[in-house]
């Protein structure tokens, strides 16, 4: 039995009177009221990761390119010798469900200055967006609401969204999923750390002033989401200033470059305290910090209020105690605040006062360093029927299923979406949005290129964890394939319910390995990520998304100029399907759209076969063999094949079976593909070379798609739709 004054403790502090009692055991006494909510928020699963921080180990990270890993705010990959890149993808699930604009906007602003405490300056993001049913009312309001404060903050801040996507799915109804990544550029010479040191040195803040937004975010995100706390959770979401976001950014770049910065590090989720005691953690040392030296922007604020804010725009730094001045006037050049608030200590204890009182004494390991839980397990009681389940047929022909198709907002179009994006600032971008890869000029490294993919896809997953986690790392590296990038890291954004249901850990797990299987075969390593449990309302499991890993990942493209593009470029050219070909109905976009349940299992990932294809489809479009390139995704060869004449304006003559399965099955690692005539042969070659099967479908041109069964088929159906009436259905989302 817990005492009853325990567990008041605990509840005041957001600890479970276990993690409570874990607490008291390291410190050796109780901790004080506002050492617990120190504890509290950085115990709580956002900061603390203690139901995931074991599985997470089993993903592979080491490359002879890593820098820097999981551990740090964001994980550096080597291009060249001189130039290293920078990429993290966070979540901002829960506040965007409250406050889709704010919550969206400030997921931007956090993602990039985790990428800027790496020293890099952020010159990309990608965003992957999930909502329910976009005909209801309340999720088309936070569809609006959470585009709009991505473009918002990012268009303001000067960093282009080039890339993601948007899915619709009734188990987003209760819990939106907001998940960004950021890509910076860092000289390999100067890539910045988070862990201080130096005894003496001092302790500098810098940016934006302190006030209450925000506080008990950390906290608020590790919950389930109660739609009668929304009105209430709404004090949690932070409120973001792209411009003093702008010129934080260019501050603390220019404070770099004196050498003075020892560390950094962002003041994110919990704030200064977890800013504080992470950098004092990872460099062994202790800190001193006087919160009568805060900046702040409200009067009256408690002790708690300022260690606990998570206002935006703020960095804590250390630098040499000659050098924080120097330091502290280039922020204010740029119009921020900026104060010594304390130094570093030998002594490892983070020391806080406030009116000339000591308030806190803490280790700061202890702080930091949440316990680690191992959670039961349980696959799902039907997961052995729904394998055995058959899909979900659609009593249509292929001609009308596709158009149904085109029009999903899967499928659809995302121009309405893209276009509040300013994609082009910075002038690094070579290919937009609405292709399946964007591609950055390397303009300090020419005539490389860095291509950009995020990627999930939940209803394979929740048929199959396992087998759906390896597919979106192999859906993610096809995309990369098609502009012929080499991949070079994974970042991740896992997102799931109720952690301590032992289904959902179940689903974790097999996630984790599953990222792990294609990992290894393709040799990425995965340099960060995030995850995002308590994904679900209050009532349990029937109101918990699927599981959702998300995909970020980063290639290396050669040579920039003369890239394939999504679309059918001219009329006369070979259209070729490019890989081995095993798909199913099961879990696919057709199933999704006949309104059924995932059934079944997804496709094999078959991963020596699909590194194979992802390696000859990269080889051919580096020889220069391939005009436009498309994999197979969501829907299908018929689809795809349809989306490459939309974008290329113009029709095609294909032949091939119409049965629902070639039309619309789903399979790892194929390639629709067009070449020029006399280059059919050279990418046959490269494809044998591999053991890649090619099949020729038919040629580009006219004004339609016409697709025929093969003579030897007497079913009798045939296709022969405009490339004007593919072009309406998968119009899109209307603005």
């Amino acid at each position: 039995m817990i005492p009853a004054a325990v567990s008041d403790a605990a509840a005041r502090a957001g600890l479970s009177p276990r993690d409570y009692g874990e607490a008291c055991r390291r410190l050796g006494r109780d901790p004080n009221p506002i050492e617990a909510l120190m504890i509290g928020v950085m115990w709580s699963e956002h900061c603390g990761y203690k139901h995931s921080k074991k599985a997470l180990k089993r993903l592979p990270s080491d490359s002879p390119r890593v820098l820097g890993g999981p551990g740090e705010n964001a994980g550096v990959v080597a291009i060249t010798p001189q130039w290293a890149l920078a990429f993290k993808m966070e979540s901002h699930n829960h506040p965007s469900a409250v406050d889709p604009y704010n919550g969206a906007a400030t997921g931007i602003g956090g993602i990039i200055r985790d990428v800027l405490a790496m020293g890099a300056r952020p010159v990309a993001l990608l965003d992957s967006l999930r909502f329910g049913p976009l005909e209801e009312p309340r999720s088309r309001r936070l569809f609006d609401g959470v585009v709009a404060g991505i473009a918002g903050y990012g268009n303001a801040i000067g960093v282009p969204t080039v890339g993601g996507e948007v899915v619709a799915e009734s188990c987003y109804r209760d819990n939106p999923l907001v998940n960004v990544a950021c890509l910076g550029l860092v000289r390999t010479d100067r890539v910045a750390r988070s862990a201080a040191s130096g005894p003496g040195n001092a302790v500098v803040y810098a940016g934006a002033r302190t006030g209450r937004d925000g506080i008990g975010g950390a906290a608020f995100a590790s919950a389930e989401l109660d739609e009668g706390r929304h009105s209430l959770d709404r004090a949690s979401v932070q409120m973001g200033d792209p411009f003093t976001g702008k010129s934080l950014i260019e501050a603390t770049l220019e404070a770099l470059e004196t050498g003075a910065v020892i560390a950094l590090q962002d003041m994110g989720a919990a704030g200064l305290t977890c800013a504080a005691s992470e950098m004092s953690a990872r460099g062994g040392v202790g800190m001193t910090i006087d919160l009568d030296l805060i900046p702040l922007r409200e009067e009256g604020m408690r002790p708690e209020e300022i260690l606990l804010s998570e206002s935006q725009e703020r960095m804590l730094l250390v630098a040499g105690r000659e050098d924080a001045e120097r330091v502290a006037a280039i922020y204010h050049r740029w119009g921020l605040a900026a104060q010594v608030i304390g130094a570093v200590t030998a002594q490892p204890r983070l020391r806080i006062t406030s009116l000339g009182r000591e308030i806190v004494d803490l280790p700061p390991e202890l702080v930091a360093s949440a316990p680690e839980y191992d959670p039961p397990v349980c696959p799902p009681e039907d997961l052995a029927s729904r394998w055995g389940m058959d899909p979900a047929a659609v009593a249509a022909p292929a001609g009308a299923v596709l158009l149904s198709l085109l029009g999903h907002p899967d499928v659809a179009s995302k121009r309405a979406v893209f276009e509040q994006y300013d994609h082009m600032v910075g002038v690094r971008t070579i290919v937009p949005p609405g292709g399946d890869a964007a591609v950055l000029r390397l303009l300090e490294a020419a005539p490389l290129g860095l291509a950009l993919s995020a990627d999930g896809n939940s209803r394979w997953c929740r048929a199959d964890p396992r087998r759906g986690a390896a597919l979106c790392v192999l859906e993610a590296a096809a995309n990369l394939a098609c502009v012929g990038a080499e991949p070079l890291a994974v970042t991740d954004c896992l997102n799931f319910g109720n952690p301590e249901r032992p289904e959902v850990f179940w689903a974790f797990r097999e996630v984790i390995d599953g990222i792990s299987d294609a990992c290894r075969a393709l040799g990425i390593p995965v340099i960060g990520g995030n995850v995002s449990f308590y994904n679900e309302a209050e009532g349990g499991g029937d109101r918990a998304v699927f599981p959702t890993p998300v995909i970020g990942m980063v290639g290396l493209v050669e040579e920039v100029a003369g890239r394939p593009w999504t679309g059918f470029r001219r009329d006369g050219n070979v259209v070729l399907l490019v890989g081995h070909g095993g798909t199913t109905l099961c879990a696919t976009l057709y199933e999704k759209a006949a309104g059924s349940a995932p059934r079944g299992r997804p496709s094999d990932p078959a991963l020596g076969e699909s590194a194979a294809t992802l390696s000859c489809i990269r080889e051919a479009v580096r020889l220069g063999l391939v005009e436009s390139a498309h994999d197979c995704s969501d829907g299908g060869l018929l689809v795809a094949l349809a989306e490459e004449c939309v974008l290329g304006r113009r029709g095609a003559e294909v032949t091939m079976a119409l049965d629902h399965r070639t039309c619309f099955g789903e399979g790892p690692a194929r390639f629709v593909v067009s070449v020029r005539p006399r280059h059919a042969e050279e990418l046959a070659a490269v494809a044998a070379s591999r053991g890649v099967p090619v099949t020729v479908l038919g040629r580009t041109g006219g004004e339609a798609l016409r697709v025929s069964p093969p003579e030897s088929c007497t079913c009798g159906e045939s296709i022969d739709l405009a490339v004007e009436s593919l072009t309406a259905a998968w119009g899109g989302l209307e603005a």
